[in-house]
């Protein structure tokens, strides 16, 4: 199989662990994004690492849940980097839309702009093009459709088989 990003060194083992991370940094490496701190990592195919970190961090920015660890935001965007695999026109939409979000925030990019109203800022402006849509659009989907998550918003998950809502507690959801 053939990358389509630009393949760069990675890190050593040694290496990584004696930079250290702060906070909730991702580290690029290869063809993968690692958090350290948190020990899970996502393998890219098609779309640039860089590109899947930012990704990670539009979605935080779009649906934010300050509670919800960023691996699920990583399996939420996942889907781009498959998809970018056989629709080149997919990859060139996210790779083009990262690139406008880097160009928009400036120095240090989108990722290295330390408040979020910044990027929120930026986002409103962007939020009508396809790029954008094409995120949230598939946010809406990926993120919550994740069972693992489910308990976090008090979704119990299909009713039918349960004997439905109304014989169960339909407004026992605390946090509506």
């Amino acid at each position: 199989m053939t990358t389509i990003y630009e393949q760069r060194p990675g890190l050593s083992r040694r290496e990584l662990l004696k930079r250290g991370t702060i906070g909730a940094a991702l580290i690029i490496t290869g063809n993968a994004v690692i958090s350290p701190d948190k020990a899970w990592g996502l393998e890219t195919a098609a779309l640039k690492p860089d590109t899947m970190a930012t990704l990670i961090k539009l979605a935080r920015d779009i649906y934010p849940h300050d509670s919800i660890a960023d691996r699920f935001y990583a399996i939420a965007v996942k889907g781009h980097d498959t998809k970018a695999g056989t629709d080149g026109a997919h990859r060139e939409l996210i790779e083009a839309g990262i690139a406008d979000l880097d160009a928009r925030a400036g120095a240090g990019g989108y990722r290295g702009l330390g408040w979020e109203d910044d990027r929120v800022d930026i986002l409103k402006q962007i939020e009508a093009t396809p790029f954008f849509q094409a995120v949230r659009g598939d946010l809406v989907v990926s993120l919550y459709n994740q069972k693992e998550l489910w308990p976090h918003f008090g979704y119990e998950g299909e009713s039918y088989s349960k004997g439905g809502y109304i014989a169960r507690g339909f407004d026992d959801i605390e946090w509506l």
